[in-house]
């Protein structure tokens, strides 16, 4: 396009000439109303009382209170300057994993004593039914490493790094159903809307890459879609829209829209980015709405994305070694192996928050199989990961955390065979863990009942959880705020602590 025509663009477009209107009637009096009072109380009072014989305001403007969350922030030295969460989506069962309940094989098949479940909330799925019988794992326990953790045959790679996890056996939560469980732990409350955690994290501490999303979503595509995924649980809900979760994607389009559309080359799409700039430019000076700046950065990021991201993306280089460390599904971009590659990648870029879903951890019936399969899906390359983060020295920044939504009941749901029982939710005790950056390491944490139904020691909260991974990163929960609709929000709401015992 001639110099000429980029004129004739810019004088005879209507938009343009719109947001190119200075002061009509209506914008005039609107913006000078308060500089009028002003001069007049000027007049008034004389320029002295207003300003110094500097000329400088005897009064400063105050800061508002985003200006001096973020002059502090982060508000101490962070532990983890990234995070790996990988999340397993449907809620995996604490008795086929980790939490180990013996005593279950003598109990098998009789009710769940009332003394146990103490009246406690049951899902639809099984309130109706008139006896709860107890059953224990079909699957053997081993103790591994130094730290003796007790880990099911399903996890054998797992088992080999027990010493570099930190398991925690009494997370707990409220929510009992999966939309409202997975909401409550991405954005710390039940309800849709609120920013997810990465969303938070990017509004906190801002980017260590400028040609990526501070925080990335994978997810599997070689996992059971038995509950849905919804965009808004990587959504920035009220913060600014910079900070949502960018999903990456297997395929030739890893992320939406990001390709020049058929018959643009690059210099083309740099034009069209820049007059869309000057647009949203002349509407932010004509309405201030901090929204504007918050899109025109991310066009410029998609457009540094075109160079950066199809380079991230190649794991062709990778050598063969590598491959064989992760598994084999590893080279078929979009599964739940070579998505931990690419976390790993990622994080090496300096991307800050990477989070990872596999779904399909929600049997109700046919356990004893569909566990195996998920556990055959993860298991070495969620080992693979924590060598390799070590291995390239990235495990002392690194954060990297496992686990779902809520755990399992000790009861089974429907029908209940020798070889063949199923779960229903449990939200009173399950078992996460984490890796690396500021935890310790063989470590473990809590402890449930004999029929893994309620804790006894130790008792960690969804909200706790959230603390305590915003004060690996260096954040206070407690001082990172947004205001929206008249009151100040946080990750956290008005709960939360810090679980200190589990910090190295």
């Amino acid at each position: 396009m001639s110099d000429h025509h980029h004129k004739e663009f810019r004088l005879n477009t209507p938009e343009f000439n719109q947001l190119n209107k200075q002061l009509d009637r209506r914008t005039f009096l609107t913006k000078t109303s308060l500089g009028l009072g002003a001069l007049a109380m000027g007049s008034l009072l004389g320029s002295k009382a207003i300003f110094g014989q500097n000329g400088k305001p005897l009064v400063e403007r105050p800061q508002n209170l985003e200006e001096q969350i973020f002059k502090a922030l982060p508000h101490f030295a962070p532990k983890a300057k990234r995070v790996i969460y990988l999340f397993m989506s449907g809620g995996p069962s604490q008795f086929e994993t980790f939490d180990y309940k013996p005593k279950l094989v003598e109990l098998a098949g009789l009710n769940l004593p009332d003394s146990v479940r103490k009246g406690q909330r049951l899902t639809g799925m099984s309130a109706s039914q008139s006896v709860l019988p107890m059953v224990p794992s079909l699957f053997n326990f081993k103790q591994y490493g130094k730290s003796q953790t007790w880990v099911s045959e399903l996890l054998p790679h797992t088992a080999s790094v027990v010493d570099e996890l930190c398991v925690i056996k009494s997370i707990y939560s409220e929510a009992i159903n999966h939309d409202p469980a997975i909401t409550f732990f991405q954005t710390g409350n039940q309800l849709p809307g609120r920013p997810s955690i990465g969303s938070w994290v990017s509004y906190g501490l801002g980017s260590d890459n400028h040609n990526l999303p501070t925080f990335i979503v994978l997810v599997s595509k070689n996992a059971p879609k038995d509950q849905p995924l919804y965009a808004r649980l990587w959504g920035n809900g009220f913060l600014p829209s910079k900070h949502q979760g960018v999903q990456f994607r297997s395929g030739k389009d890893p992320v939406l829209f990001l390709n020049n559309p058929e018959g643009y080359d690059g210099n083309d799409r740099k034009e069209m980015l820049d007059y869309l700039s000057k647009l949203n430019q002349l509407q932010n000076e004509a309405y201030g709405d901090p929204e504007v700046d918050n899109r025109i950065a991310q066009y410029e990021m998609a457009y540094r994305m075109q160079t950066s991201v199809p380079e991230v993306m190649d794991i062709s280089k990778e050598p063969d070694e590598v491959f064989d460390l992760y598994g084999s599904d590893s080279r078929d971009t979009g599964t739940y192996a070579a998505n931990c590659l690419l976390a790993r990648k990622l994080i090496e870029k300096d991307v800050k928050f990477v989070q990872l879903y596999h779904q399909g951890w929600d049997q109700h019936g046919g356990l004893p199989k569909g566990i195996a399969n998920q556990c055959k899906q993860v298991d070495q390359a969620t080992a693979a990961l924590i060598l390799d983060l070590k291995r390239r020295g990235l495990m002392e920044e690194t954060l990297v955390i496992w686990g779902g939504e809520f755990g399992r009941t000790v009861y089974s749901q429907g029908k209940l065979t020798k070889d063949d029982y199923g779960r229903d939710h449990h939200p009173r005790c399950f078992t996460m863990w984490m890796a690396g950056a500021g935890v310790k390491a063989g470590f473990n944490y809590g402890e449930t009942d004999d029929f893994s139904y309620n804790i006894i020691k130790d008792p960690v909260h969804v909200h706790d959880f959230q603390a305590t991974l915003m004060h690996l990163m260096g954040v206070d929960h407690e001082r990172l705020s947004f205001k929206f609709q008249g009151r100040r929000f946080r990750l956290t709401d008005v709960h939360g602590k810090v679980v200190r015992d589990i910090l190295a």
